[in-house]
Order: structure tokens, then sequence, then C-alpha cells
């Protein structure tokens, strides 16, 4: 049975059609029912058609939705899904390391907010996307964060919760003191530190404040602050603070030290890895009298004593040059690798020399002589066709002038120690300082230690100063000291 549209003259008409065969099986066609004519018909059939559908146990045509085909593309929208995956594990890690016991801590405090959950949320950004503290809530509008309301969070309450972290800085030291403390080990605990600057915008100031200027790392004075951080072997930071960004890096060191194993009473041994900007003879000499915490019953005396390794800084290789007579001969028919030892001190300092560190120290060192020389001939040259009247492009130079360029391009070479540029003379002139450039030479590609661990052959605590310091450099611990040929003008 189907549907069919006759034609009779001008009008078409809609029937209801079904097919048979004969007595001789033939098929033929007859209409069961005319429903009207096609242009009159408007919605008497839907009476029909629900009935129909209902008995075929189909919706009627009232509760059927437009067809997707049947919607226009302007009427379509598309929201974008809020991530949850990585906020959702990292927040089960969150709390299976045991961070939501700050909670206790800020419960005590006249906070009314919960801090514990704003500071995870800001953690959680700084992991998954970094951003400032009105980042931070631009953020949330595109997380699915669980177990955190943050429709009502405001800019003014993350800002609350960092003051409620600084007010209560000790409490939280404690908590994460208990947290750390299973995952170091108590027998062997290799600690190493190290500092950098952190550059400050803004010439606001305000009582307290660390942001101060001071020597950065890149060689330029800067506002910056400090922050020193203290980790274990396998990259695990167990504290950190933050200083004056005019704090000596030797003065430190101790203090450091001190909370460090205030934190960590139980360990039975520990060994400090620092690099070149905290060794003194002051922090030396403290750092032999420290003896860790004693166990129960032992003889205090018999304490274990804090062991060290620290590098030698670049500008005073020059105090050890007389100790390295020895050792330098081997270096000079050294192929690869070497490592070594001499006492100083009632310690043991620790060589190691890289004859490709060398070659590539030279290298540049060569490069640079180049180029400088280059620059001062052609100040010199400039200098005495000006003597002698003849006029050149550009504006016209001076010996102080000369002086001033050149003796800050030695600088940013890193030459003053080994170029000497004579800034009271008359005219320009300048240089070499030959035992510098000796004992740049003589310093190529080496590395100092001073250590007092007497248990680690050499190369040994070369490779744990490496291994924890220089994953990707190795060797090369020397100053960056090129040198120049001398040349003057007369």
């Amino acid at each position: 049975m189907f549907v069919k549209v006759t034609t009779s003259g001008p009008r078409r008409y809609v029937q209801l059609v079904e097919s048979y065969r004969d007595e001789v099986g033939r098929v033929k066609k007859r209409t069961v029912a005319t429903l009207g004519r096609l242009d009159q018909l408007s919605g008497e059939l839907d009476a029909v058609i629900d009935g129909l559908l209902k008995v075929s146990g189909r919706a009627p045509v009232g509760a059927k939705t437009a067809t997707p085909c049947a919607v226009s593309a302007s009427c379509l929208s598309f929201e974008s899904a809020r991530a949850l995956g990585n906020v959702w594990a990292l927040t089960e890690l969150w709390k299976e390391l045991g961070f939501s016991d700050l909670r206790r801590v800020f419960r005590r405090t006249r906070h009314t907010i919960d801090v514990e959950a704003l500071i995870r949320i800001m953690v959680l950004n700084r992991l998954c996307d970094p951003d400032s503290k009105l980042g931070v809530l631009r953020w949330l509008q595109t997380v699915a964060l669980p177990d955190i309301e943050v429709k009502a969070l405001t800019h003014q309450q993350l800002l609350r919760s960092m003051d409620a972290l600084m007010d209560n800085q000790d409490a939280v030291d404690g908590v994460i003191s208990g947290l750390l403390r299973p995952l170091v080990d108590q027998d062997l605990s290799m600690a190493f530190y190290d500092m950098t600057t952190i550059r400050a915008e803004g010439l606001s100031t305000m009582e307290g404040d660390v942001r101060k200027f001071g020597m950065a790392k890149e060689g330029l004075i800067a506002r910056q602050f400090m922050l020193g951080v203290v980790q274990t072997a396998d990259g695990l930071p167990i504290y950190h603070e933050v200083f004056d960004g005019n704090t000596a890096e030797t003065k430190t060191l101790l203090p450091i030290l001190k909370k460090v194993m205030e934190r960590f009473p139980n360990l039975r041994r520990l060994i400090l890895v620092a690099d070149r900007g905290l060794l003194s003879l002051d922090n030396l000499q403290a750092l032999q009298a420290i003896r860790l915490s004693c166990a129960k019953g032992q003889d205090p005396s018999k304490a274990q004593a804090l062991e060290f390794i620290i590098a030698v800084p670049g500008r005073r290789y020059n105090e050890f040059a007389d100790l390295l007579g020895e050792f330098q001969m081997k270096c000079n028919q050294a192929s690869s690798e070497i490592t070594g030892e001499v006492a100083w001190n009632d310690l043991r300092l620790v060589l190691a020399h890289d004859p490709a560190t060398a070659l590539e120290q030279q290298l540049k060192r060569k490069t640079k002589m180049a180029e400088l020389q280059a620059q001062a001939n052609g100040w010199a040259g400039k200098l005495d066709d000006q003597d002698m009247g003849q006029k050149k492009k550009g504006r016209k130079l001076s010996d102080s002038g000369a002086k001033a360029r050149f003796y800050h391009a030695v600088c940013e070479a890193h030459l003053g120690k080994i170029v000497k540029v004579d800034m009271k003379a008359e005219l320009f002139s300048y240089a070499i300082d030959e035992a510098a450039l000796k004992l740049a030479e003589l310093m190529d590609g080496k590395l100092l230690v001073v250590t007092n661990v007497q248990d680690m052959a050499p190369e040994k605590v070369i490779e744990r100063y490496n291994r924890i310091w220089h994953p990707k450099k190795s060797l090369n611990a020397t100053n960056h000291w090129p040198t120049l040929s001398a040349a003057s003008r007369s």
C-alpha cells in the first residue's frame, strides 16, 4: 500500500492505493481511499498519521523535533568543554601526598576563606597554565575543578590567601617538612644548594621590601631579589628561601644549612654540594665545625661531621696555581679527561682537566682577541689620520673617547684582568698583563673542587659535582678570560 498523486484535469488528488494480483497472477492497482485535493491539504491528515504512528509504536508527529538538516547553520552555536583530566589528576596527587594537611594550619587563623583550597588552585594553575592572580580567575572558567566552587572566588581572596601563607610560614614549613622526611634517605643524603637572581621591575618601595639593587647573574646592576634552593640528588626540593637582592651569596650558606638540619634532624650523613659563589674561608671553617644530630645514647663527641663538596670560583684560581705543578705536567700529555688531588688547608683539593674544553676555550679567546684587536687598530688609525689633518666620515674621535669605548669593550669581553687600558695616559694605549694571560691558559679546561669527603675517589667527587650541578655542561668551571695581543698608539 502506498500514497499516489493522480491528476484529473487541472486538479491533483492524493489517493491511498494498494497493489494486488488477479486470478491469472497479473499485478494490478486499486484505489482504497481518496484523501483529498493536494492543494487543499493542511492539517486534516495529521490525526490519521498520528493514529498510524501510534499503532506502529512510534512517536506522534507533534512530538518530533526538527531534524538537523532542517536547522539553519546560523542558529547553531558551539560551547567549549571545560578541561578536567589534568586538574583532577593533580588534585588527587595533592591529596595523596598529604598537602591537604595544610588545612589544619589555616583553620586556626582569623581567615574565613578556605586558604588551603585557594593555595591549591594557584599551585594547579602554575603547573597547568602559569598566569597572574587575575589570570587564575580567567583560567578557572576553562577547567572543572573538583570539590571547589569557583564562581564566588575573587582576586582579593587570592591575595589574602598569599598573605595567610606568609603569616604562617613556619607552620607551613613544619607540615611540608613532615611530608618530605620519608622521601629523604636517612643513611646518605646528597644535598645541593644554589642561588639565582630574579629581576624585578618598578620603582615603588615598601617596608621590608626584598627588591634591592644588586649584581645580577648577567653581570649588570639591576633591581632584583635572590632565591636560594636546596634539593636532593634526585632533584627533590626540600627547602627554599628568598633574600634581599643585594645579599652576598657566601652569607646565605650557613643560615640555610642550619634550617635544613633542623628540618631533617635524623640524618646520619649529609654531603653538601655547593657552587662556586658560595666558597669563602669563613664558610669552610664554619662547615668543618658542624656536627649532625646524635642518636639516642650516642656520645656527642662521636657525632658525624658535615661533609661538603664546593667548587672554587674561577676568580680565585690564581690562589691555587702554585699547587698545580705535578698535575699540570699530566695535563700537558692528556688526550682525555683526567683527575687528581692535592692537600690544601687540611682539606682535599680535587682537580679535573678536560683537553677538549681547554681547546674550546682557547679558540674562543683567539676569536675575541682578533675582534678586539681589529677594533683597537681601527680607532688608533683614525686618531693618527686626524692628527695628520685627514678628514673621515663620522664624528671626530678623541683619545679619551677611544679609551672609554675600548675599556667598555674589554669589560664586556671579560678581559679586565688581562687587558689593561691606560685610562690616565694622554693618548689611547693599552697593554697585556702577560702573567694573567699565562694563568688563564694554565686554567683552561680545569675544575677545582674543595672537599672533606674522605671515602670518594677524585673522579667520583667530580662526577658528583658535575651530575648535580652541571648535567649538560660537564667540565666548564673556569672563568671567561679571552686574551688580546699587545698594541698601542704612541
